[in-house]
């Protein structure tokens, strides 16, 4: 049996310390909390808008030393705020990818209203981001650019490469992205037997609306609310925790309305078809062929994701035709991709080294 550590008078001092310090901050922090008095402000990297139609908007982001040729277009999903990609200066995809020398702009979609309703996927992948595309390397002098996607944002980025082969994409990064409906059956289920059509929730407006999207995926993990408000209250003394965890609820609750014809097209192709996979999908009046995809691709998947599983996007490096096709999986979760301390340890610090060997660095005059 190991002896028993008695700790000394010192040692028990600065424990108490610690501990009321913390009940302390663990009072002051659950009231802030709770009045809502100190929320942090999303998206404070500095951007330009060079290149906008309709909603849709082509953000520069400002600051960073430039170290690699080809910008990096980030492709954002239709059915999320984009801020998760900048939620503070110590948690941000766009800082920690400037830091790394990378000229980053992001396609932002905005907020779908009634004009927006009819726009189908055709709308995004020919039109919106093959145009945001040629404005971005027209603006840094690009020959060629990198395109990442997260999530259906990375679906759309795959699709415009895979339509547009003249497209030049350097590089194309897909994060959490679905190609392989099958196995996202727990969310997918009611739409696929036909329990629910895509018009059970269009609202008036044409889209599906925000809390519609939101109650979509709180099915997914009904207890996750349980487990983060545990979470919380075991580290409500850590003022940066409480500072991410707010930040982070700021956005889970901020959904936007999605567009009712991509839904339809969505549902009817993909989810009830499994067309992406199976090689069937059509867009425009030509099918779309992934193999069309020849440049270099890294498939970026979550190992603990309940929203895109694993199995759902590992396919794509098969599908698609380049030579150069890795996947690489990590020890996070759908949202810690992007977000949190596993991002800025994990993932985005793999992702960024991938891009680096795969980008031309720009040679520094003496």
């Amino acid at each position: 049996m190991a002896p028993v550590v008695v700790p000394g008078p010192a040692q028990l001092k600065e424990r108490i310390a610690r501990d009321v310090d913390r009940a302390v901050r663990r009072g002051r922090n659950g009231l802030r909390y709770a009045a809502g008095t100190k929320r942090l402000k999303v998206g404070q990297t500095p951007k330009d808008v060079i290149w906008q139609r309709d909603k849709a908007q082509l953000w520069r982001y400002r600051g960073g030393h430039v170290r690699y040729r080809q910008p990096l277009v980030i492709v954002h999903s239709l059915v999320s705020r984009s801020y998760v990609l900048d939620l503070y200066p110590k948690n941000s995809v766009v800082g920690f990818l400037q830091a790394q020398g990378f000229e980053v702009l992001l396609l932002d979609w905005g907020e779908a209203d009634e004009v927006d309703s009819h726009n189908t996927l055709e709308t995004y992948v020919d039109g919106y981001i093959p145009d945001a595309v040629a404005v971005a390397r027209e603006v840094t002098g690009g020959d060629d650019a990198t395109l990442m996607g997260y999530c259906m944002g990375g679906l759309l980025a795959l699709l415009s490469v895979a339509r547009h082969p003249e497209l030049p994409a350097h590089n194309l990064v897909t994060m959490a992205t679905p190609v392989d409906f099958g196995p996202l059956w727990a969310a997918t289920a009611m739409v696929r037997e036909g329990r629910l059509d895509p018009d059970d929730v269009v609202d008036d407006t044409g889209n599906v609306p925000p809390d519609a999207v939101a109650r979509s995926f709180k099915m997914l993990t009904p207890t996750a609310d349980l487990v983060q408000y545990a979470t919380l209250w075991q580290n409500l003394w850590n003022d940066e925790y409480v500072d991410g965890f707010q930040a982070m609820a700021q956005w889970a609750g901020d959904h936007v309305p999605f567009p009712g014809a991509t839904m339809r097209q969505l549902v009817q192709e993909l989810v009830r078809r499994n067309a992406l996979v199976e090689g069937t999908l059509h867009l425009g009046g030509r099918r779309v062929d992934l193999g069309a995809v020849r440049c270099p691709l890294l498939n970026v998947m979550a190992e603990h994701d309940h929203i895109v599983p694993t199995p759902a996007s590992e396919p794509l490096t098969r599908l698609v035709g380049s030579e150069d096709a890795e996947e690489l999986r990590l020890r996070a979760g759908h949202v810690g991709l992007v977000a949190g301390r596993a991002a800025n340890k994990i993932s985005l610090p793999h992702i960024a080294a991938w891009m680096q060997a795969h980008s031309d660095p720009i040679e520094e005059t003496p």
